[in-house]
């Protein structure tokens, strides 16, 4: 498996690392198709949605999404920046934020629910990532790029000039 089970936080508890990647994928694919329709939707569709918002501003909350849902997973598996996916997380909180209060203002309190959820999973990942299980120093192993050269690393090369695999 190449995600550590478990890494301790500053008291000692053991943290599964694999809830907050869990969580990371699914924020992920849902910004990455929210921000997707609002990039890739007409904008005539998006102001019918939500009138009160300029169609522009709405296809920029949708490259914020986008930006955001790479952000919280690509640093992680290519192990490059990786302090960047708890400000991403970071950003997709205040996007989410703005989210449930317009929200509340046009359809109530009750609709609202689901932007505060997603809210508040994203604030999960931001701390997370930020002072629980950080990525850059709890799990050096998880990275796709490290793998590959670990294992391009473990070949050898045999008399014959052929490669001999481990």
């Amino acid at each position: 498996m190449g995600f550590q089970d478990f890494e301790a936080d500053r008291s000692g508890r053991r943290i599964p690392s694999w809830s907050l990647w869990i969580v990371q994928g699914l924020l992920a694919t849902l910004f990455l198709l929210t921000g997707g329709m609002k990039l890739l939707a007409p904008i005539a569709m998006l102001t019918q949605q939500m009138p009160e918002l300029p169609g522009v501003f709405v296809r920029f909350i949708g490259v914020c999404e986008l930006l955001g849902a790479l952000g919280l997973v690509l640093p992680g598996l290519l192990c490059f920046r990786t302090e960047l996916t708890p400000l991403a997380a970071g950003g997709l909180v205040i996007i989410m934020i703005g989210a449930t209060v317009c929200t509340v203002l046009w359809f109530g309190a009750l609709m609202a629910l689901l932007p505060v959820l997603v809210g508040l999973l994203a604030a999960f990942v931001a701390y997370g990532r930020w002072r629980v299980t950080p990525l850059g120093s709890a799990s050096p192993r998880l990275g796709v790029l490290r793998w590959a050269q670990s294992r391009s690393s473990s070949t050898t090369t045999t008399a014959s000039g052929g490669v001999a695999l481990p």
